[in-house]
């Protein structure tokens, strides 16, 4: 199959996502940590190791403060000198909301964690590579202690020989688990088929799956683009809960079955995204090449490789329709509750900052119920503050350009 290979282009609505769901997730975590102090106050200097792992462009003080209907800021009862930070009301509605959001979901976290571990190699995965996927996961704070003696059938904790790591496998293999998101799709459209399958031909139900397209502008409507897409899904799928050791690894089979991974394993997140390093710590288990990057960008209706906050994010294409996601899972809409918070929460002006304090009777008074009916019909209101997937924005145009090759680049700046 001859590569053609396709220059990166930028999407302002899917950086704008990352961009905002950065500050989310920090605020989420920083209040996870915070919740876990014994006297509900912690030192700001103590937090500032986290900036780097949140992923924050500032300094962790600097964000608490500028957050203070999530972060209330006061002195430390034994130290007065240094700032510390305990959880505002509204922050502690959120966490509870988080918790009642995370209980519901567990038996489905449960079932993403088991199909991850189907991916791997060994059907394991050390503990320390899992624990920075929790937040994309959807899995509790403390899943290794709650969700997996809670499901002894289907995971089992125990420690590498040679290391003594952590090591969580599968205690038995579901079998109803090992259907891919793709297959799923394509199961739902034979049950219930829409316009566009009564269009496809006769024989589609038996041609090989097709992974969901999504191009930049100008992308799409290229010859080269489109003989070679075709010739990319005409290829057999094979899915990521398959066996792989007979597969040529330098063969177009396997670089299929590579995107099939990737496209699975991104499938199974809240957000429909997660960070490349995150990735890297689990390359060799689940089979993925060296320089494993060049797949994103060489299929750019699939995935979109972000560089927004100092980091490298991949994001699932279709996991996205127009600025907002196509399956809102119970945990996103919690965390669009934070977003709302820390938006209305503060005003700047000037070079100073002023605090925009949200009104009493209208956000916190009344019991949390009140405030949630609020944070739902604001959100509702302003859902055009969140930008839209720009893939035909004429910004676009400038940069877009395409080129054959037959031989894959030597460079990889990414990795």
């Amino acid at each position: 199959m001859k590569k053609v290979r396709l220059k990166w282009v930028k999407n302002r609505g899917l950086d704008h996502i990352i961009d905002r769901d950065t500050d989310i997730k920090a605020a989420c975590l920083l209040k996870d940590a915070i919740g876990r102090s014994p006297s509900g106050a912690v030192l700001a200097r103590s937090l500032a190791p986290l900036q780097k792992p949140l992923g924050l462009t500032v300094p962790v003080l600097r964000f608490l403060r500028r957050y203070p209907t999530l972060f209330r800021e006061s002195p430390h009862p034994r130290f007065p000198s240094l700032p510390a930070f305990s959880l505002a009301p509204a922050s502690l509605l959120l966490d509870r909301l988080e918790r009642s959001a995370l209980a519901a979901s567990l038996p489905t976290a449960a079932d993403r964690l088991a199909r991850l571990l189907m991916m791997s190699r060994s059907r394991a995965l050390p503990l320390p590579s899992l624990l920075p996927l929790r937040y994309d996961l959807g899995l509790p704070l403390d899943f290794p202690s709650t969700l997996v003696p809670a499901r002894r059938d289907l995971f089992r904790l125990s420690r590498r020989p040679h290391d003594g790591v952590p090591l969580l496998s599968l205690a038995d293999w579901p079998d109803d688990l090992a259907f891919s998101a793709l297959q799923s799709r394509h199961q739902a459209s034979l049950s219930d088929p829409s316009y566009r399958d009564f269009k496809k031909p006769p024989d589609s139900s038996s041609a090989p799956l097709a992974f969901p397209m999504r191009f930049p502008r100008g992308y799409g409507s290229m010859k080269k683009v489109k003989a070679w897409m075709e010739e990319f899904h005409r290829l057999p799928y094979v899915s990521p809960y398959e066996e792989a050791s007979g597969i040529d690894p330098d063969s177009d089979l396997m670089e299929k079955r590579v995107v099939g991974v990737l496209h699975e394993l991104l499938s199974l997140t809240v957000h429909k995204k997660t960070k490349r390093n995150y990735l890297r710590c689990l390359r060799e288990e689940l089979g993925l090449p060296h320089k494993f990057t060049r797949v994103f960008t060489r299929y750019p209706g699939i995935f979109y490789l972000s560089l927004k906050c100092k980091t490298t994010t991949v994001v699932l294409r279709e996991g996205y329709e127009k600025g907002k996601l196509v399956e809102n899972h119970p945990l996103a809409r919690i965390r669009d509750k934070f977003y709302y918070v820390m938006r209305t929460g503060l005003l700047y002006r000037g070079k100073g900052m002023a605090q925009l304090v949200l009104e009493e009777d209208d956000v916190i008074g009344g019991g949390g119920d009140g405030m949630e009916k609020k944070m739902e019909e604001d959100m509702n209101h302003n859902d055009d503050d969140v930008d839209g997937d720009h893939d035909d924005g004429s910004d676009e145009d400038e940069c877009c350009e395409l080129y054959a090759s037959d031989e894959e680049s030597e460079s990889d700046d990414d990795d």
